[in-house]
């Protein structure tokens, strides 16, 4: 990838407003976020995260993906995590209150 790829990106920070598993899947969770303005994104965080613990978490999400249906619901954007050895996703936050939608560079 070269560094004009990756500046198409537009990461952006995100507070989460309400989570819930998805019905039927589990893996997927569905979070409403703020992110300067309302935004859905379906998450495949659910055996790691319970929804609750995600409320109010200041989250790092890719802004500027074509929407996806997935299991019926549209996502928009990608929640982004780093994964460990085992696998396991550790979702990114911010070190300090930023306002929502606050663009990372």
């Amino acid at each position: 990838m070269t560094l004009e790829e990756f500046q198409k990106a537009e990461l952006r920070v995100a507070t989460v407003t309400a989570a819930e598993k998805v019905e039927g899947s589990e893996k997927l969770l569905k979070l409403q976020l703020d992110a300067g303005e309302p935004r859905q994104i379906l998450s495949g965080i659910a055996k790691q995260y319970a929804p609750d613990e995600l409320i109010g978490k200041q989250v790092v999400i890719i802004a500027n993906l074509e929407p996806r249906m997935m299991m019926g619901m549209e996502s928009n954007g990608m929640l982004l995590a780093a994964h460990g050895s085992d696998g396991s996703p550790a979702i990114l936050t911010v070190e300090r209150l930023v306002p929502d939608g606050s663009k990372i560079s």
